[in-house]
């Protein structure tokens, strides 16, 4: 499991978590794709937005490797923001390679993609 240096653990102040520390050796957790329906709270809405502004500010519109990122929080962006970047793709692999959709974050995101071309 390639392990992302330098990518945020979590969000400061919360127990959000963005990356785990291990593999888990019950078998990896699949990537699905989770709604986010609009009465959810507003501290669940900041961590989806600090997780997306540190994919981007790591990765750009670059291919990238899951690896450590928490498959709960990549679910949350998963096939809109963060979409698959090969064919076939396995959900259940720390190998599996994403990659960000920034037209799609631009519409959910633009905070974090204003400027960004």
């Amino acid at each position: 499991m390639l392990k992302h240096r330098g990518f945020p653990g979590r969000l400061p102040g919360t127990d959000f978590q963005f990356t785990i520390r291990r593999a888990n050796p019950k078998g990896v957790t699949p990537l699905t794709r989770r709604e986010r329906f609009r009465d959810r709270k507003p501290a669940d809405k900041r961590a989806d937005a600090a997780f997306m502004e540190a994919l981007w500010a790591h990765f750009r519109d670059q291919p990238f490797e899951r690896g450590n990122l928490d498959a709960g929080r990549l679910s949350w962006l998963f096939e809109r923001e963060v979409i698959p970047a090969e064919d076939p793709f396995d959900p259940a692999s720390y190998d599996a390679l994403l990659v960000i959709d920034p037209d799609v974050g631009r519409v959910s995101f633009p905070d974090i993609f204003d400027g960004v071309r």
